[in-house]
């Protein structure tokens, strides 16, 4: 009885058991704004579609940005195209396919814990993404997962950043509903919301599609600092680098396998839907 009911639980991702910096790179390639959009529109059609076509099935948005999107979707291995000729139609990649169950866990965390309103499903893993994808977002949430409730300062030390970047984020945090106080007065510790503790699968499912990406994000070895620059709260501010990279080495590898059922259509995104919710969060 026992053994059945574990084999029942829903697997569980610790956030701290994630590379941040694999998390981070991935989000940048999805977050550019009307990226799940169009991704979203090109697995509904299901075939290559030129600029005008993608225009034409997302009326809120100028055909001149679409190209501008799926040009920068090209340059990120989204989209392919059959040849260099001028119009030529655009289509998915591997890579750019397999974001299929990426959205679909986003849009289920965001509709569980953030707004469960009618919402077009593109808008909310877009709005997902959004509150997901700063710098030092995932690092911050895995110090407070790992060590909450947390004041300020120690989560600047544990993170390796300083302590006005620390607090500028925390506020951000806040506004995005991952973070909140455990007090009104200043100096009170923070702690991860349900929302930010429910985590794990997303980014379980971010870093799994980013394996195939981790060899272009290899970094070059840091160049050496001779000596580290502090600020006036005794916090190393030496490069972005070095401040990334502390704030990573708590991060281990995630597990290769994560998806034990088969991937769902996505629900189309159609006019009137994309009409009534249009862009209600701005970023």
């Amino acid at each position: 009885m026992n053994s059945r009911d574990t084999s029942k639980r829903p697997a569980v991702f610790p956030i701290g058991s994630f590379d941040a910096q694999s998390i981070e790179n991935a989000l940048a390639l999805m977050g550019p704004k009307w990226t799940t959009w169009t991704v979203m529109t090109m697995v509904q059609e299901g075939r290559p579609l030129r600029v005008r076509d993608v225009a034409a099935r997302l009326p809120f948005v100028s055909e001149q940005l679409v190209g501008k999107r799926l040009a920068t979707m090209h340059t990120a291995g989204l989209v392919i195209r059959a040849d260099t000729r001028r119009g030529a139609p655009y289509q998915l990649s591997t890579l750019g396919e397999s974001l299929t169950p990426v959205h679909r866990t986003m849009a289920d965390w965001s509709r569980t814990y953030l707004s469960s309103g009618a919402t077009a499903e593109a808008e909310r893993v877009e709005d997902a993404v959004q509150r997901l994808r700063l710098r030092h977002t995932t690092a911050m949430v895995q110090v407070l997962d790992a060590g909450g409730p947390m004041r300020f300062v120690h989560i600047a030390e544990q993170a390796g950043l300083d302590y006005a970047f620390t607090q500028h984020r925390l506020l951000r945090l806040q506004a995005d509903g991952l973070v909140t106080r455990t007090g009104t007065r200043h100096g009170d510790p923070y702690v991860l919301t349900e929302a930010g503790q429910a985590l794990g699968p997303v980014y379980a499912t971010v870093e799994h599609w980013s394996a195939p990406l981790v060899t272009r994000w290899t970094p070059a070895p840091p160049a050496p600092i001779a000596t580290a620059q502090r600020t006036h709260s005794g916090v190393p501010l030496g490069a972005d680098g070095a401040r990334t990279a502390a704030a990573l080495r708590r991060s281990a590898a995630a597990p290769t396998s994560l998806f034990n059922h088969a991937p769902q259509p996505q629900p189309r995104v159609s006019a009137s839907v994309t009409v009534q919710s249009a862009p209600g969060r701005s970023r």
